[in-house]
């Protein structure tokens, strides 16, 4: 059974439910599966910790769910056109990782979550491409073959899967960005099949 890691940062729900639905277009591979994990917050007082195992969602991801999985599909809201923070910090410690090789020929996309428009949506799924491919991971877009790719009014690009969430978070995600995200998960989930076999 081959795992995909679904790792992400989600601050009000929305990368979550985009994790969940990539994670559904994974399982619709045979002989895929999915491995959903989060990271911490961070924080700004340097005493505080958090705990080993979150209050709720998914564990927190280890350097062995990385190193295992046979593939990874990374999320994070958009932040000033980047990824958020704590995603960042946890990508910055995976050097001994890099050292030793262990993403180096495995698929990989990115999703992303957005309050705006024109809030960087393009431009975090890119930052989120970056270590990557210092990674030698091999980056899965979507093509325009996808129909939803070229109707949706709301999220989605040829990056990744994306969603756009409105100012007050009030949006959920719409049919075409549901579809996106489970055709984003399908296209990691096979790919990874193909290179395994």
């Amino acid at each position: 059974m081959s795992e995909i890691l679904v790792l992400y940062y989600s601050r009000y729900g929305d990368v979550a439910q985009m994790a969940q639905k990539i994670a559904r277009g994974i399982e619709e591979v045979p002989d895929c599966q999915a491995r959903i994990r989060t990271v911490p917050e961070l924080s700004q007082t340097c005493e505080a910790t958090t705990p080993d195992i979150p209050n709720a969602g998914p564990p927190y991801v280890s350097f062995d769910d990385l190193e295992n999985c046979a593939g990874l599909v990374l999320g994070s809201p958009t932040h000033f056109g980047n990824m958020a923070a704590p995603l960042k910090y946890f990508l910055d410690t995976t050097s001994n990782l890099w050292l030793s090789g262990g993403l180096a020929g495995k698929p990989a996309a990115v999703f992303t979550s957005t309050s705006s428009l024109h809030g960087g949506h393009e431009s975090t799924l890119l930052s989120m491409m970056l270590p990557l491919f210092h990674h030698g991971m091999l980056m899965v877009g979507l093509p325009s073959t996808e129909p939803d790719l070229l109707s949706t009014q709301t999220g989605g690009t040829p990056y990744g899967a994306s969603h756009l969430a409105s100012g007050s978070n009030s949006n959920s995600l719409s049919d075409e960005e549901q579809r996106l995200c489970r055709a984003l998960g399908k296209r990691v989930a096979k790919i990874s099949s193909k290179l395994q076999s």
